[in-house]
């Protein structure tokens, strides 16, 4: 039967192109930039301008553990198979920087229709 595992034309994704594997990493994606927006847009002027400290105290670890997160799930993907250093490294230096998290939310988006095409 044809788009059966057992069609031998039917095309098995790597296990590092699984949607719910790249469902999670764009979940990641956004709670890790999400986070990062709010630490330097929220807390760190209230830290620098209304002397609030605890902001940062609060956010900073959070954002910590979204990275970590973020960059286990990136590694582990790649691990699986099916992407280029380059795609992984865009994806890395993306979390450095604000907003970029949206970038690699649109990049995974285009790398799953590419793979389930």
């Amino acid at each position: 039967m044809q788009g059966t595992p057992s069609d031998p034309t039917h095309r098995q994704p790597q296990a590092g192109l699984a949607p719910a594997r790249l469902r999670r990493l764009r979940l990641a994606a956004l709670i890790e930039g999400t986070t990062l927006v709010a630490l330097l847009l929220l807390a760190v002027p209230l830290k620098h301008l209304a002397g609030l400290p605890g902001a940062v105290s609060l956010i900073g670890p959070i954002h910590g553990v979204a990275f970590l997160g973020y960059l286990a799930l990136v590694l582990h993907a790649y691990a699986g198979g099916g992407w280029r250093a380059g795609e992984i490294a865009r994806l890395i230096i993306a979390a450095f920087i604000p907003f970029g998290a949206w970038f690699s939310i649109r990049q995974l988006k285009r790398k799953q229709a590419k793979a389930y095409a």
